[in-house]
């Protein structure tokens, strides 16, 4: 299965917008469509909101593509 890893910028993204920053999804609607059918799990389980928080350690499922969020990278000193 291949992997996308994901750095937030702030502390969480909507999952719609997860979906669609990532390229899984060509737009906002598409990417709320195929989650309201049941297309997306978070870290295993099916989600439909459509604007769920996702935060750093969780793992979205799409298709045959699996996201990995991470936390943003510490400013460099």
């Amino acid at each position: 299965m291949p992997t996308i890893d994901f750095e937030l910028r702030g502390e969480f993204i909507a999952l719609d917008a997860l979906l669609k920053a990532t390229g899984l999804a060509p737009s906002g609607g598409t990417a709320r469509q195929c989650i309201v059918e049941g297309q997306v799990r978070v870290d295993g389980e099916i989600e439909l909101r459509k604007t769920a928080k996702i935060r750093a350690g969780q793992a979205v499922v799409f298709g045959d593509t699996s996201v990995r969020v991470s936390a943003p990278a510490a400013p460099a000193s």
